[in-house]
């Protein structure tokens, strides 16, 4: 995630439940993809907040 002062930070959104097939073989799975934004998406808060 790139971010830049004109950027507002926007939490990433979970995934609607007709996009994850449910199955467990999807590499990557769509909810791999949300947990990693989101955990981006934590870190950039953060840094905001400690400034």
């Amino acid at each position: 995630m790139h971010h830049n002062k004109n950027q507002s930070l926007q939490k990433p959104e979970k995934p609607k439940p007709d996009e994850c097939c449910g199955g467990g073989s999807c590499c990557p799975c769509v909810w791999d993809a949300y947990r990693q934004q989101l955990a981006l998406y934590n870190q950039a808060l953060k840094k905001l907040e400690n400034k």
